[in-house]
């Protein structure tokens, strides 16, 4: 029956915390895509963003990016326990990505409003500033909880980004000096090769290194790499396969695409590492 498919492969994931299956996964890849479509065709017929200058490029996408932060923090408020009751669920993919685009609108609206009332005269700093105070919030509330629960991991907030930084210094290398790619210099494939290095770092830190706690990969492809290779590290040339010809054909497309549409795409890739990256990580710094 519909109902028994939905809930083996949508609802049980979700409630039980289960890892994700080739069903939901292909869904879920399907709504982002189409997401980032409706978003780009609902962004370039809005005559309010224009209005206020609002123009989806790559000052706007650094300065979206504590919002994908903050749904990595805020997916831990979760896994910690601390929500009860059905409420708790709209952290947890895919709902939670709605729950990130509303708050991010919200600020975008606010951010509007403080404009016209001259309050602030820099809307993409007011914009950004909110998306780092929502942030350090959260972070607020996950240190309070890990220092009356589990502690806190100093260890894991130190070498897990060392690791990403090492790789990504070492990818980059390779890319700017050894394939003369020029381009990666841009602060935006930098996020993106970094956010993935953390996913990366974080996941194989997790599974082989981490002392306490046994942590699993929940992603179908990276779990069957896994258990075939016998390590966690194996993420990294997974990531690395990914990176190179992505980076390649986002850079090869840049000049015809619609710039607006390139950004958001861009933005859609970071999301998909770094906020996984920063999920993972702060678990481990929370024992959770």
């Amino acid at each position: 029956m519909i109902s028994d498919f939905i809930y083996k492969y949508y609802i049980d994931p979700i409630r039980y915390g289960q890892p994700y299956n080739i069903v939901d996964t292909l869904t879920y890849a399907i709504i982002l895509v189409l997401g980032v479509y409706l978003l780009y065709r609902w962004m370039s017929q809005s005559t309010w963003l224009s209005d206020i200058g609002l123009k989806i490029d790559a000052p706007f996408i650094l300065a979206t990016l504590p919002y994908v932060v903050l749904g990595g923090v805020l997916r831990v408020v979760q896994d910690t326990g601390m929500i009860t009751g059905d409420f708790q669920f709209l952290l947890v993919t895919p709902l939670i990505y709605f729950v990130l685009f509303f708050f991010t609108l919200a600020m975008i609206f606010l951010a509007r409003y403080l404009q016209v009332q001259g309050l602030i005269q820099n809307f993409r700093s007011f914009y950004a500033l909110a998306g780092c105070m929502s942030v350090f919030t959260v972070a607020l509330v996950l240190l309070a909880w890990g220092m009356n629960h589990n502690g806190i991991d100093v260890f894991v907030l130190t070498v897990i980004p060392l690791m990403a930084i090492t790789a990504t210094v070492l990818i980059w290398a390779c890319m700017r000096y050894i394939l003369k790619w020029t381009y990666v210099t841009d602060p935006l494939y930098c996020a993106l090769i970094f956010g993935h290095m953390l996913d990366a770092s974080a996941t194989s830190y997790g599974i082989d290194l981490h002392p306490a706690v046994q942590y699993v990969e929940q992603h179908v492809v990276g779990s069957n790499l896994i258990n075939l290779t016998g390590t966690a590290f194996v993420m990294f040339p997974l990531k690395l396969v990914v990176l190179f010809p992505a980076i390649y054909i986002m850079q090869l497309f840049r000049k015809e695409a619609n710039p607006a549409f390139w950004h958001l795409v861009l933005l859609a890739m970071i999301v998909v590492g770094f906020a996984p990256g920063i999920r993972d990580m702060t678990r481990m710094v929370l024992y959770v």
